[in-house]
């Protein structure tokens, strides 16, 4: 079997755009070359790796060699990024959970505006879960970890961020100065938004008591929601500030949990010079 670096990326563009019209606008080439370069990636693993669709999408064959194509693409990437001469200009593809995204990131990219002019930074979002699993897959260079334990060889702590209640504003909570679990389960707990359910199960354990949680769901805005009808209260990351509607506030919450964030690139494969940049210049 010999596989080349242009059937994986064009395989890997695929997946990412959802389409063979969009994989040939990321490449900067013809939508043909990017049939011909998947289809001769199929023939040599021996089966189809993409279903043709409306939405393009990988078969279990294509599942199952994704990870390791991105992972290829990566070691590449970085070495082509070595062998060049350091210019510090390039693309960088960070990943970060949304109240990063929100509330850190435009100030850290302020920075490398000024410190990495040359440097494009692509932003990915994801839930804590896919932070490591991105990085060390190889879908992103670098990433902002939250609690990674221990901190990776080379990651650099770029913040420390409280966890707090969310309440409706006219809510008789709003206006206390210290709450605790037990004052919002008696609302209603709406857990899991924005990706930070391990933090708050470990308030609980910090507490001495079981994790429960009246509702649980995954997107903030569905969190935020939810709390603005009345439906529950919550507790997120201070820096989910910037991201929340006028009609709800944010108090402190007993016990007391600071998650800290750590950018990072990968354990498990060199690091691509322009994400050691990035750290280097925090």
């Amino acid at each position: 079997m010999i596989v080349s670096i242009p059937q994986l990326r064009a395989f890997v563009a695929t997946v990412d755009a959802g389409s063979f019209t969009g994989a040939a606008t990321a490449l900067g080439v013809g939508q043909s070359a990017v049939s011909h370069a998947v289809a001769g990636l199929e023939r040599e693993v021996g089966g189809s790796v993409l279903r043709r669709s409306a939405a393009t999408a990988p078969t279990p064959l294509g599942d199952r060699l994704l990870a390791h194509a991105r992972s290829v693409l990566a070691s590449v990437d970085a070495l082509e990024a070595v062998v060049r001469p350091a210019t510090d200009r390039g693309t960088v593809r960070l990943a970060a959970v949304p109240t990063v995204c929100q509330g850190l990131l435009p100030r850290l990219r302020e920075l490398w505006a000024v410190t990495l002019p040359g440097v494009d930074v692509q932003v990915y979002e994801g839930d804590d879960d896919e932070m490591p699993e991105w990085l060390e897959g190889g879908t992103v260079d670098a990433a902002v970890l939250v609690d990674p334990s221990p901190v990776p060889a080379g990651g650099v702590v770029v913040a420390r961020d409280e966890m707090a209640a969310v309440v409706r504003r006219d809510h008789p909570l709003a206006g206390t100065e210290q709450l605790t679990l037990d004052d919002l389960h008696d609302d209603g707990l709406v857990a899991g938004g924005g990706g930070c359910e391990h933090q708050i199960q470990r308030m609980h354990e910090l507490a001495g008591q079981p994790f429960r949680w009246a509702h649980r769901v995954r997107e903030m805005s569905t969190m935020f929601g939810m709390i603005q009808r009345g439906e529950g209260v919550s507790i997120a990351p201070s820096l989910g500030r910037v991201m929340l509607p006028a009609d709800l506030v944010m108090p402190p919450v007993e016990p007391r949990y600071v998650r800290t964030l750590v950018l990072s690139g990968p354990s498990s494969r060199p690091w691509h010079p322009l994400a050691q940049a990035l750290v280097d210049s925090v």
